[in-house]
């Protein structure tokens, strides 16, 4: 099987599939759309890698649902959000849980385009970073991006507070990440710890 980067176009509007299609086609992108969330969740083989362009409004199972499955599965895809009718809490929704970016259409074909191929080189990136992390790195990681204290990630390791430290700073380094906000970021878009939980109901 084919393991090309694929942009995958999910929308139940006919029309928007054949014209995201042409255009990913034309800019030299491997591309596949589906008609719906379910039809691509049948399809979808994670090792292909790429980026999912998706509808928001769709019957029987949304874009945002879909999103909230993909996380839930562990599933590290980039997702690019499009929408006739964006609303400020839909667009926040999402990004909290990962989406890398929320356009309205009809999207601008060059903008993206730019969008595309930006998620496309961070998941590369991001998947050269996290293989070059030791086991050890992978391990310390994951618990900082839960959200746990140097000193408690050091007594669950057994190892030093000092050493804890250095793994943290290796991995944000391989990583590139900039924060420790960020390192969690990254490691719920790859899969490695569980999605921001929903804002409680005021």
């Amino acid at each position: 099987m084919s393991t090309e980067p694929t942009v995958y176009v999910v929308d139940d509007d006919a029309a928007v599939r054949d014209g995201l299609t042409a255009l990913f086609d034309a800019a030299g992108f491997a591309v596949e759309a589906y008609g719906s969330a379910k039809a691509f969740l049948a399809a979808y083989r994670p090792e292909r890698g790429g980026c999912l362009v998706l509808d928001v409004s769709m019957p029987d199972m949304n874009g945002p649902e879909l999103q909230a499955e993909l996380n839930r599965r562990g599933v590290a895809i980039p997702i690019i959000f499009l929408t006739a009718h964006g609303d400020i809490p839909t667009t926040v929704k999402t990004i909290k849980a990962g989406a890398v970016d929320f356009l309205t259409k009809p999207a601008d074909g060059a903008v993206l385009l730019k969008r595309v191929r930006a998620a496309l080189a961070r998941s590369a990136q991001l998947a050269e970073g996290l293989a070059s992390l030791t086991e050890r790195e992978r391990e310390v990681m994951v618990r900082v991006a839960a959200g746990r204290a140097s000193k408690e990630i050091a007594r669950e390791l057994d190892i030093s507070h000092r050493t804890v430290e250095i793994h943290r700073a290796r991995v944000m380094q391989k990583l590139k990440a900039h924060s420790v906000l960020e390192l969690a970021d990254i490691a719920r878009s790859l899969g490695l710890v569980p999605p921001s939980p929903p804002d409680k109901p005021r």
